[in-house]
């Protein structure tokens, strides 16, 4: 199973604790995931079900390149960070 960890400044906001998720793509992990918790849902992913422009996703220490299907292929043994994306200065 995939390895989800969502990054410190994002369990600000919502209840997401580290947790283990079977899938072969980002969608059908963060499906999973999402199943046990619908607030952190809405977080992530928009109305049409892509990853919000706030957010960032990486598997395995590389961005996923599919921002609107989530169909990014996940491994066994994939750690996946799920990030809030930060600006200022």
């Amino acid at each position: 199973m995939a390895n989800v960890v969502f990054t410190a400044n994002l369990k600000r906001h919502v209840d997401c604790p580290q947790t283990d998720a079977p899938g072969g793509t980002v969608a059908e992990v963060l499906n999973v995931v999402f199943a046990q918790n619908e607030t952190l849902r809405g977080y992530v992913l928009d109305e049409q079900g892509g990853l919000r422009k706030h957010m960032g996703i990486i598997i395995d220490g590389t961005v996923i390149g599919d921002r609107t299907t989530l169909s990014d292929p996940v491994g066994p043994n994939s750690q996946i960070y799920v990030l809030q994306a930060l600006s200022g200065g």
